[in-house]
């Protein structure tokens, strides 16, 4: 009996980070519906660390299980898909509307929000299949870091704060905005492989010398948080794309080869 009760529980430590993700994401939405976007941007950034931690505190414990992985969805559903795209439209498209159906609809919130769930969907199902150390498709959590970080980045850059201007127009910005939100939502569903984190050893001794790096990136982060975090999404976001750039020439050189093998040929 006592067994059967441990296998209908929960693991309690990694479930409440995931609780923790997942209400940070309702924290961003009501921070979006009283106009303070700079507070959403930092609860879906907060949301990605509690995010991480839930997972890698079950990989440390070994209280992994299905029920984590369903619940850890659904939080990601409502942190990363919902609460960006909710902040994306509200900040960025909604104040200009007449831009064009494309541009200044609910067309671009409802792709993200969508996009996010079939990746998170596909994910689920692909689990044991897939080789762990590649996600296919742009990991949810890194698409709507891109939109949390860009806001914070354009709303609280110091240098920007210094200088008293805007980097650039509403309208560009809101352009901009919507383009970012069209690609991420390609990039979740497409079927480009990214670099998991997990394989790292965080159990293992490190050379000094990386801690020296890693103090060295907290500092620069602290000075332009919103800059760097979004150089370094963004960078993580394109790196599907990059890498898939060799394979593309193989094909594309392939048959030119082998037709000029055959014109040479006796």
């Amino acid at each position: 009996m006592s067994k059967g009760r441990r296998r209908r529980g929960v693991y309690l430590l990694p479930s409440l980070l995931t609780i923790s993700n997942l209400l940070c994401g309702v924290y961003a939405i009501v921070a979006v519906h009283n106009d303070e976007y700079t507070r959403a941007a930092i609860a879906i950034l907060i949301a990605l660390i509690m995010d991480g931690l839930d997972g890698a505190v079950a990989r440390l414990t070994n209280t992994q299980s299905d029920f984590g992985v369903q619940l850890d969805s659904l939080a990601d559903l409502v942190a990363f898909g919902v609460a960006p795209a909710i902040l994306t439209y509200a900040w960025a498209i909604k104040p200009y509307s007449k831009m064009g159906l494309l541009f200044g609809s609910i067309i671009p919130t409802a792709l993200f929000v969508s996009s996010g769930a079939f990746r998170l969907a596909r994910f689920n199902v692909q689990t044991r299949i897939l080789d762990n150390r590649y996600f296919v498709g742009l990991p949810i959590p890194a698409a709507a870091a891109v939109i949390a970080s860009f806001v914070l980045f354009m709303r609280e850059s110091p240098s920007l704060i210094l200088f008293q201007r805007e980097l650039l127009s509403d309208r560009v910005t809101s352009a901009l905005m919507v383009v970012i939100v069209y690609a991420l939502s390609f990039l979740m569903v497409s079927p480009l492989r990214y670099r998991s984190l997990k394989g790292i050893e965080i159990k293992k001794r490190q050379p000094f010398a990386l801690l020296i790096g890693l103090t060295l990136v907290v500092s620069v982060i602290a000075s332009e948080p919103g800059l760097v975090a979004f150089f370094c999404f963004f960078l993580y976001a394109m790196s599907g794309v990059i890498r898939m750039i060799p394979s593309i020439r193989r094909h594309v050189s392939e048959p030119v080869e082998h037709v000029i093998g055959g014109e040479g040929g006796p």
